[in-house]
């Protein structure tokens, strides 16, 4: 990873570089605190997973715009995505790159922009959104204001801003901890903001260039996951079914409408316009994997289908 730092595609780059490798390190730990919305144990895998893809897709673009770079990276995650974390991840990732399109160079005011345009993106294509998750991370950073010390638009006000972000970040993850019972219940922080964290962190890392500013990420780890073992209390039942399918945004409604019907944890997102609507990565979690994808496929052609059992790590992915 370059230790230049700048606001440039480079950086972006190293950035999603970074946070993958970040996200790979922590894992276990992610996948421990799981809980919400089930404690299937794979929200490190998931995020990883999913950022990985937007990694592998950042290294084929070429050119100088930072949106048009995100805006393939996140689609390319949002199209393999790994559970409800993940889609989340690749919709951020999306969003960000939309918000920032055009853009050779980033400010404070643009990323604050584009976490405002992510936060509002995730928020609207779940079904139940709810405080304390990673979209809680998300709306805390996209609040913090510009410092007043540096000039606007400035590398040094940027530099100043991210560690006012990862600061703010930092809250937020430790606030989710009373915004969900079972957290609360548990004593730990949700896994999925701590991912989003990590990110944040990653990210001002590839921006600065400075790798040696406090990182709030382990002392989380070690004030909130010393419970984070899982009990029968809280096994999870039913399974997670997701594919990719091309519909026209009523289909997609419609779609969306009898998903909820079916099971919860729904997620319909677009993820590229095509001649005939838009390809959109579906999630649900079911108890009876068949009648979700009998719902799916009645819409239209599912591909990259999985179907994972929430109280396993094995994977079971339908023809």
């Amino acid at each position: 990873m370059s230790h230049k730092g700048g606001s440039t595609v480079s950086a972006v780059r190293d950035w999603l570089d970074s946070a993958h490798r970040a996200l790979v390190e922590h894992t276990d730990v992610l996948n421990d605190l799981n809980v919400f919305p089930v404690a299937d144990s794979d929200t490190g895998v998931n995020l990883s997973t999913t950022v990985g893809y937007a990694t592998e897709a950042a290294q084929l673009i070429e050119g100088n715009d930072i949106g048009e770079l995100l805006q393939h990276a996140g689609r390319a995650a949002l199209e393999q995505a790994r559970g409800n974390s993940g889609v989340l991840m690749a919709l951020t990732l999306t969003a960000m790159g939309t918000s920032l399109e055009v853009s050779t160079r980033v400010t404070a005011s643009d990323l604050r922009d584009a976490f405002s345009a992510a936060q509002v993106r995730c928020w609207s294509a779940l079904t139940d959104p709810v405080a304390g998750t990673l979209i809680s991370v998300l709306e805390a950073v996209s609040k913090v204001s510009l410092p007043e010390n540096s000039p606007d638009g400035s590398n040094q006000q940027l530099s100043d801003w991210m560690d006012l972000v990862v600061a703010r970040g930092s809250h937020a993850v430790i606030d989710t901890v009373d915004q969900l019972p079972v957290l609360h219940e548990r004593g730990t922080v949700d896994s999925g903001a701590l991912g989003m964290l990590i990110v944040l962190v990653e990210l001002r890392s590839a921006l600065t260039g400075d790798e040696q500013r406090h990182n709030p990420v382990p002392d989380i780890i070690r004030d909130y996951s010393e419970h984070s073992g899982h009990s029968e209390n809280h096994a999870s039942v039913g399974f997670e079914v997701m594919c990719t399918v091309e519909l026209s945004a009523l289909d997609a409604a419609e779609l969306r409408h009898e998903l909820d019907g079916a099971g919860d944890s729904v997620l319909v997102s677009a993820v590229n316009e095509t001649d005939h609507g838009y390809t959109w990565r579906v999630h649900v979690h079911v108890e009876d994997p068949e009648e979700a994808l009998t719902l799916m496929r009645a819409r239209g052609q599912a591909v990259n289908v999985s179907v994972t059992s929430l109280g396993s790590d094995e994977p079971r992915v339908s023809p």
